[in-house]
């Protein structure tokens, strides 16, 4: 009894950890050269260092997710995150060096190199930014970083070929979709701001949304 208890829990979803349902957003292995998946593109890169790429874009995802997921502590992200870094070390260091090599080659000069290489890595942490899909980011961070904890060493790089997809697609404002009704549909974009000056709004000096949204 005690040991099919246990299978269940490890076997249940991570959106059921916290009460929320996300949407299916899997997609297919990517390569590094498909437009929006790596924070930036790197025209002439090499087959290795776009493996490189995925690893670092992969490893800043997970980063975020370790600092932006703490409001749910059954979510394991920071811990595993503290994982992969001893497991995957190796990879992580190498992906580095690969990506250095990339920059210094790609400029004129050893500091512009160093300079291009720092622009990069503050690009690639800032585009995992998820005030708006915290929920649906950290749900799929959370799944991905417990199969990098299983995945052999070495082989970080397939994970981010195969998975680098969904967190990028988790970056979207997507919703609760066990009960949909509870929160605003997705429109991709369409944003509706609050109107602060419509008297409607109001109730009791309180801002109400729901007073003043377009009828449909």
């Amino acid at each position: 009894m005690g040991g099919t208890a246990a299978a269940l829990c490890i076997a249940a979803p991570a959106s059921a950890q916290f009460y929320f349902k996300g949407p299916d957003i899997s997609g297919p292995r990517i390569t590094g050269e498909e437009p929006g998946i790596l924070a930036q593109a790197l025209p002439g890169a090499t087959q290795p260092e776009l493996r490189a790429a995925m690893v670092w874009n992969l490893r800043a995802a997970l980063n975020v997710a370790a600092l932006q997921c703490q409001f749910a502590p059954t979510l394991l992200t920071l811990p595993n995150y503290n994982t992969i870094l001893k497991d995957h070390a190796a990879e992580l260091n190498s992906s580095y060096a690969t990506l250095t090599k990339y920059f210094m080659r790609s400029n004129k000069t050893a500091k512009a190199g160093q300079m291009a290489l720092d622009q990069y890595g503050t690009k690639v942490y800032s585009s995992f930014s998820a005030v708006h899909a915290q929920l649906t980011f950290c749900a799929a961070a959370d799944d991905v970083s417990n199969q990098a904890v299983f995945t052999p060493r070495g082989q970080f790089g397939e994970l981010a070929a195969l998975r680098l997809r969904e967190i990028r697609n988790s970056l979207i404002r997507w919703g609760e979709q066990q009960f949909p009704s509870m929160y605003y549909a997705h429109v991709p974009g369409l944003a509706v701001m609050p109107i602060f000056g419509n008297e409607k709004c109001w109730r009791k000096d309180v801002y109400s949304p729901q007073r003043c949204l377009p009828k449909r």
